[in-house]
């Protein structure tokens, strides 16, 4: 039988019996660019508490499992390994198991995606797993609220660019292989499985930093960064994206009263993606389609603001504070969906947000509403199978106003620069 799935009541059960503390996970994807090659090596280090003398399991979606030690003593990975679970006995209060296997990389868009750029043959790599493809790449506890510290080191070849959530603390060269390099990523403050990443490969890196001086006197430093693929450089409006995040980064700060907390403010615009951006916090990745490699409109150019700032409100609520299980999706993004339009309204140049968000955004929720496959905003999700089905627009704008009548009114729009008119950009930016 599969178990491929994981129920609600499971993952109630698990969370009862045990409480995550920290992840240190190693990966090697030296041979990515060899088509040829279907997977790389994958270590999870995981430390956990558990009820004493109980059992529970991992999850890994893999290629193959080579070892598996628990609190020092190795495994018959015959016998613990069941499909995409990893059985774990006769628990002790504190734990330590160590999982190393084969993750396989993927062109669907799950876990760890491989694309080759057709311009120049490059290889790029990165991860999505929103709901729950983080076991593709690692060994996990795979549920939202079982969160725990995480710490990522990657072997990649020496040229490429890698990043993850945490900073990058140290890039070895391999004295046997100079050709590949070892990153060093900073740990993480706790977060779910599902918002850790990794990017790698050959990307266009733009750098730049933001800072805020807090209520306190000390200043709030946050460096910034944008990547995307090499062969797009050309079309990558940098500092219009910078500036755009800078204003949502002053406007989120004040707004929620508590600094932004993950350290850096990673931004990738990625190919092949299957949805619009994720909330990775640190790294949030979106599809590369805005990147303009033609001339754009300013509706696209207000939509893609809509999208950054969207995912920047999660990185306060979905990141910091995040849903138990995948029942309550529909508050994290109903709510990422008003604060970004909010933010495009209050901390830009644009003074259509609600008209668009009216005509597009609710538009969205009330055709969704009308078919056979509505459902309550609140919905019942038994399973993964049922949150996969359940990110749609009555999920993200079917609780929301229409209008921005429900916010306080005091206070104006920031002043900004003027955008130019036919592009929709701002004068600093090379209109496209």
């Amino acid at each position: 039988m599969s178990n491929h799935n994981l129920a609600r009541a499971e993952a109630a059960t698990r969370s009862a019996l045990i409480s995550t503390h920290s992840y240190d996970v190693s990966l090697d994807v030296r041979e990515a660019a060899d088509t040829g090659v279907p997977g790389y090596t994958s270590r999870s280090i995981i430390d956990f508490s558990a009820e004493p003398g109980s059992s529970t399991f991992l999850d890994f979606i893999h290629g193959g499992v080579h070892s598996v030690f628990l609190n020092g003593k190795g495994l018959d990975v015959a016998e613990v390994v069941d499909g995409d679970r990893i059985h774990l006995n006769n628990l002790q209060a504190e734990n330590q198991v160590t999982v190393t296997g084969t993750a396989l990389y993927s062109r669907s868009g799950e876990g760890m995606h491989r694309f080759v750029d057709p311009a120049d043959g490059q290889c790029y790599l990165y991860t999505q797993y929103e709901p729950a493809d983080a076991r593709r790449v690692f060994a996990n506890f795979e549920q939202p609220d079982l969160k725990a510290e995480f710490t990522f080191h990657v072997m990649a070849p020496s040229a490429w660019q890698v990043a993850s959530n945490g900073a990058e603390l140290a890039r070895t060269q391999l004295t046997s292989d100079p050709a590949t390099s070892r990153w060093d990523f900073a740990t993480t403050k706790r977060m779910s499985t599902y918002i850790t990443t990794v990017l790698a490969g050959p990307y266009f890196r733009a750098t730049d930093r933001w800072s805020k001086t807090l209520d306190d006197g000390t200043s709030l430093e946050v460096p910034l960064a944008l990547y995307c693929r090499a062969s797009m450089q050309e079309s990558f409006d940098a500092a219009e994206l910078f500036r755009l995040t800078k204003n949502g980064l002053d406007f989120f700060n004040d707004l929620f009263d508590y600094p932004y907390p993950w350290g850096k403010y990673d931004q990738a615009f990625v190919p092949e993606y299957n949805l619009g951006a994720m909330e990775n916090p640190g790294l949030v990745t979106f599809t590369e389609k805005y990147v303009f490699t033609s001339r754009a409109t300013d509706a696209q150019y207000q939509a893609r603001a809509n999208t950054l700032m969207h995912e920047m409100a999660h990185m306060w609520f979905g990141d910091l504070v995040t849903m138990t299980w995948w029942d309550d999706l529909w508050l994290k993004e109903s709510f990422a969906d008003y604060m970004g339009t909010l933010g495009v309204d209050k901390a830009t140049d644009w003074d259509t947000a609600w008209v668009n968000f009216a005509n597009k955004r609710k538009s969205w929720a009330y055709v969704q509403d009308q078919l056979p496959t509505t459902h309550p905003i609140v919905a019942d999700i038994p399973d993964l199978e049922a949150a996969k089905q359940n990110f749609d627009g009555i999920t993200y704008a079917k609780a929301l106003p229409s209008s921005s009548n429900w916010w306080p009114t005091s206070g104006s729009r920031r002043s900004l620069p003027a955008r130019d008119a036919t592009s929709g950009i701002t004068n600093t930016a090379t209109p496209r």
